[in-house]
């Protein structure tokens, strides 16, 4: 598989076209990024560390069932991935209260969230990332409301199935940002997951 050109370059990952119908090339740059873009640094091998921490979480995911846009690595710094078009939105999980939950709303720091809260941002820095609600989401045409209801259960799905994994080895997930991409009719998670959405 070969690249072809820059399709699109973000805070911390370029993506490139390829000479195989239906697939891109991903590459994790070693970038670092705050407060929507506004702070910059580079950090050396970072880009390696986020690459293999996402294949690692998206074979993971898959083989319990959760569709995602991964194919394969083809270096520790890039990853062979379905084509999408990616939904703007940015879907969080949150676990325990934390950073802008805390700053935005009176809940206690470290406060158990049970059940998890899903907090949907549009993905617009321009916006900040402003909230929305559903009744927002489905007029912006963003998704229908049976489309809503999937990725917010997808959500909830790969909450239970990351917390499970990260809790067998002392860790607790705090809270977590996931991206999802049509091709066609059908969802797919997207994006990463990595430390950067953790």
């Amino acid at each position: 598989m070969k690249s072809k050109g820059l399709l699109y370059k973000g805070k911390a990952k370029s993506v490139y076209t390829t000479d195989v119908k239906g697939k891109l090339i991903v590459e994790f740059r070693d970038d670092i990024t705050a407060f929507d873009g506004g702070k910059k640094d580079v950090l050396e091998n970072k880009g390696n560390y986020n690459a293999g921490v996402s294949a690692f979480f998206f074979e993971f995911l898959e083989k319990n069932g959760i569709k995602t846009h991964f194919f394969s690595m083809l270096d520790p710094q890039h990853m062979v991935v379905r084509e999408l078009e990616m939904i703007p939105l940015e879907v969080i999980v949150r676990n325990v209260a934390a950073g802008s939950l805390v700053r935005n709303y009176p809940f206690i720091e470290g406060t158990p969230l049970d059940p998890p809260l899903i907090v949907i941002d549009y993905k617009d820095d321009s916006r900040h990332d402003p909230m929305l609600n559903d009744d927002i989401i489905v007029a912006l045409k963003l998704l229908t409301p049976a489309e809503l209801k999937k990725v917010k259960n997808a959500a909830l799905e790969i909450n239970r199935l990351l917390s499970g994994l990260l809790a067998a080895q002392g860790i607790t997930l705090v809270d977590f940002k996931i991206e999802f991409g049509r091709q066609g009719k059908k969802i797919y998670l997207g994006d990463e997951i990595s430390m950067d959405s953790m």
